[in-house]
């Protein structure tokens, strides 16, 4: 059997599906090849993600790959897939998350805190760039774009103090060794869905049990719990919102935040795990009485 992967043409995309792909044949015989697109997100660089407008900028491509029976499935870092999936596909399975946390790489490994006042730190999330100045109001933000490699040298290039980025991608690209700090989540909240892969499929594709038996059913729940908190609040991957959810002995602890009004609101919430979607509704409730 022969299946088709489509992802996104960066190392770190390629490298994700890899993942999947020999997650899948430990599970089945399946000889897979990847599909590589360049999406809409992939091709404006010299924008910010918010000035392009829209939802699903590095999806929107690659389903229709799918719809276009070029590919049978997608694998997506689920940070950037909409709370609305079209109508006729699904994310069939989400495997065993990442770390979740957002890490510092700085000029000459000086610790975040050590950092002069007014240092220029560079990132294109509007979630990071609030929560940066919660901690250290003195930041200079600069916002920056590209691939995990590109980011990491405009460092130099650009004369930064430093960048934000996932830890998650750094990992898996073995990057991880120009990490200088990393930030706890009650700190510097992650995006939705942060460190975690998805895989997409059409609803009717014949052979789409057999990615089923990838999910992880914790980090599943937790990831669903963060979309049910962002589909309440109506947002997305360009918006300042962030949202971890954690689960132990049955026990989902969520953290959420959301800028309403001018003013970064941070709220927290309890309950057991089988309420995982109605915690994350609950909880965007709580910040919209704030």
């Amino acid at each position: 059997m022969n299946f088709i992967i489509a992802t996104r043409r960066s190392k770190l995309a390629q490298v994700q599906t890899e993942i999947i792909i020999d997650l899948l044949n430990k599970k089945h015989d399946i000889e897979c090849e990847k599909l590589l697109i360049e999406t809409v997100g992939d091709k404006i660089l010299e924008v910010s993600l918010d000035k392009i407008g829209g939802k699903g900028l590095f999806v929107k491509d690659i389903e229709v790959a799918m719809l276009e029976q070029r590919a049978d499935a997608a694998v997506h870092s689920m940070k950037d897939v909409p709370y609305e999936m079209p109508k006729g596909f699904e994310i069939i399975a989400i495997p065993e998350r990442e770390d979740v946390r957002d890490a510092f790489i700085s000029l000459d490994n000086i610790k975040f805190k050590d950092l002069r006042e007014g240092a220029k730190i560079g990132t294109s999330s509007r979630r990071r760039a609030a929560q940066l100045k919660l901690l250290r109001p003195d930041l200079d933000i600069v916002p920056i774009r590209g691939n995990v490699q590109t980011r990491i040298e405009k460092i130099k290039k650009e004369n930064l103090d430093g960048i934000i980025l996932a830890v998650a991608g750094l990992k898996r690209v073995n990057l991880d060794h120009l990490i200088t700090d990393y930030f706890d989540t009650k700190e510097m909240v992650p995006a939705i869905g942060q460190g975690a892969l998805g895989i997409e499929v059409m609803e009717e594709h014949p052979k789409k049990e057999l990615f089923k038996d990838l999910d992880h059913y914790n980090s599943k729940i937790c990831v669903l719990a963060e979309r049910a908190f962002m589909r309440e609040l109506d947002g997305d991957c360009h918006s300042t919102i962030g949202a971890y959810a954690s689960i132990k002995d049955n026990i989902m602890h969520i953290i959420g935040i959301f800028e309403r009004k001018n003013k970064i609101v941070k709220k927290e919430i309890t309950g057991t795990k089988d309420q995982y979607e109605k915690l994350g509704i609950a909880l965007a409730e709580h910040i919209l009485k704030d």
